[in-house]
């Protein structure tokens, strides 16, 4: 595939950066942006001055509950930037879409580095007000809108309860059981070990996920992720001009995108497939690799069962062979075929709503991520979304 046939190849991401992560955090919303932003900057050897690009998701939200306190005008101010493209909606292929945005703001001549920032605050809400984080923020009295019109009324009041159908579902259909899908909690759990960032560092074993109190059955506490105070930031960047940064540029093989009908009640299928499948293979139609070059995988994991969902939608697994896949975790550990999650992904190091997995991709391919380094990592596919759906195969740069 050359640079000129998709918008993405002639892309690179170029620097990172995350902010202290807390439950809560002491730091306002917005100095936890500046300072991951600051950090992604410093990362690819530039300064403020050189940003003249800026987006991030969703932007700043009335939703409340601290699911995203900070804007894009708000983080220009306080870096002093000046850029010419500032990205606008990015409802779309949801998570991802900021950065799918800059990718095709870049290719267009718009800008030569942008930077896209995710920030969270949902710990310190949860702290002043603990029903903040549910859906709704838990008022009744305003009226509820999209999918909230079908589940609010009836006091389902957690996205927990409509992904555990699709686990029934997935049970029923392919015989996953309990365990397996408990091998994804403890495998992010002994990842997140390894990770000084993570909030949720203690091991658990399969036992200890078993007795985890049932939150919507068969979800458990730990197939639930978590919320945090935190921000992380990518530093994308033209192809031409990231070669002269301070690190060698990781190249964005491909993308793929789609947007479900989740957000507004709409379930199609048989409840063991998502718009995600429509996402991954966008992505593989864009380039010569293969689900068997990936080595190391960034797998979304609002819930548990979007982790399988995702390795199947990615072809990764095989349809229905995932839970048997992840089974004992040997597979998706360290050493496995395919390490998962490297960073405690949203389980138990903290819910950035997928920004966290392209920030720990971006490590396991500089070579960066420490004790939970994967050897000889090259290649890595990364996936976000439970509503709208992103997918990326980041590789090293040849």
């Amino acid at each position: 595939m050359s640079a000129e046939t998709y918008p993405e190849k002639q892309v690179c991401i170029t620097g990172v950066g995350q902010s202290e992560v807390g439950r809560p955090s002491s730091r306002s919303a917005l100095q936890l942006t500046l300072d991951a932003c600051l950090a992604a900057i410093a990362d690819a050897g530039l300064t403020p001055a050189d940003i003249d690009g800026l987006t991030t998701y969703p932007g700043p939200s009335q939703e409340g509950g601290g699911i995203s306190p900070v804007g894009a005008t708000e983080t220009m101010l306080g870096l002093g930037l000046e850029p010419t493209w500032v990205g606008a909606s990015t409802e779309g292929h949801a998570h991802m879409g900021a950065i799918i945005s800059a990718i095709q703001a870049i290719a267009s001549g718009l800008c030569r580095h942008v930077l896209v920032f995710r920030t969270v605050a949902q710990a310190s809400a949860r702290a002043k007000v603990h029903h903040a984080a549910v859906l709704g923020g838990g008022d009744k009295s305003t009226p509820a809108r999209g999918a909230n019109a079908w589940t609010l009324p009836f006091n389902a009041l957690s996205p927990a309860n409509m992904y555990a159908l699709y686990a029934q579902a997935y049970f029923a259909k392919y015989g996953a059981t309990s365990e397996q899908l408990g091998a994804i909690a403890v495998n992010s759990r002994k990842m997140a070990a390894l990770n000084p960032n993570a909030i949720y560092r203690k091991p658990i074993t399969i036992e200890d996920y078993l007795a985890s109190r049932v939150i919507s059955s068969p979800l458990r506490l730990y197939d639930c992720d978590t919320h945090i105070d935190g921000s992380t930031a990518i530093l994308l960047s033209r192809r031409d001009v990231a070669k002269d940064l301070a690190r060698p540029p990781i190249e964005i093989e491909a993308m793929g995108m789609a947007l479900g009908g989740l957000g507004f009640g709409l379930h199609r299928g048989d409840f063991t497939t998502l718009a995600a499948d429509r996402a991954g293979a966008m992505m593989w139609s864009r380039t010569d690799l293969k689900p068997a070059d990936v080595d190391v995988a960034q797998i979304y994991d609002g819930f548990s069962i979007l982790t399988l969902i995702w390795l199947e939608s990615l072809g990764l697994c095989g349809r229905g062979e995932a839970a048997a896949f992840v089974e004992g975790g040997t597979r998706i550990g360290l050493d496995g075929v395919l390490p998962m999650n490297t960073s405690g992904g949203q389980l138990s190091a903290g819910r950035f709503h997928g920004f966290g997995h392209t920030y720990e991709a971006c490590l396991q391919l500089w070579g960066r991520a420490g004790e939970r380094q994967v050897r000889d990592a090259q290649v890595c596919a990364v996936s976000n979304g439970g509503y709208g759906y992103g997918a990326l195969l980041l590789k090293q740069t040849a």
